[in-house]
């Protein structure tokens, strides 16, 4: 039997448990699921939610400022940004740190134009399965996920644009062929001409 001191503790443990997921331990979402409609915290633009960068894919960067390897990656997320390539889709960065002001001395030094966000709650860090940082997430234009690439990458790169092309247009393709033919029916060739 609990005693009568302990009765509130537990009571206000459930009732976080249930009314905030976030605290519960919900998990990342899963490829190929949808992101929900989170509000963004600013760092070094407008504030904004996930919902308004739908319509196009989407590059996220899971990173922090003590973290040597996602400095190193910023600068060719800047530069794929302004490439042609880069104009394909919307590249956005998610601070895990707990105080902004080291995220934005951060952002200061990298001359960051790509619209930063942080994350001091740890709930994108939690959605997006950021696990360990770096962290880059690629997202549909409909707002599922597609890929998680662990660690730092040279994102402006020769391989990493064909695997964002390869990513981005594999599935854009899969999508065309789910909507345009009968089901179980494949006219890729068809479609590619």
């Amino acid at each position: 039997m609990m005693s009568k001191d302990r009765r509130p503790g537990l009571i206000l443990l459930l009732w976080c448990l249930g009314a905030c997921p976030a605290l519960a331990g919900s998990g990342p979402v899963a490829v190929g699921q949808r992101l929900p409609n989170v509000t963004l915290r600013p760092l070094n633009g407008p504030q904004r939610s996930l919902g308004m960068y739908r319509g196009r894919p989407l590059i996220i960067n899971v990173w922090a400022s003590w973290c040597g390897p996602c400095q190193e990656e910023m600068a060719s997320l800047e530069r794929l940004a302004w490439r042609d390539e880069g104009r394909a889709f919307a590249i956005i960065g998610i601070s895990t740190d707990d105080d902004p002001a080291p995220a934005l001395a951060s952002l200061r030094r990298a001359r960051a134009t790509v619209s930063q966000f942080i994350d001091s709650g740890q709930q994108l860090e939690s959605l997006l399965g950021a696990s360990r940082i770096p962290l880059t997430v690629l997202v549909d234009a409909q707002g599922r996920i597609l890929r998680r690439v662990y660690g730092s990458q040279q994102w402006d790169s020769p391989e990493i644009l064909k695997l964002l092309n390869d990513t981005f247009s594999t599935h854009e393709l899969r999508q065309t062929r789910a909507s345009v033919l009968p089901q179980g029916e494949d006219r890729v060739k068809g479609l590619l001409r």
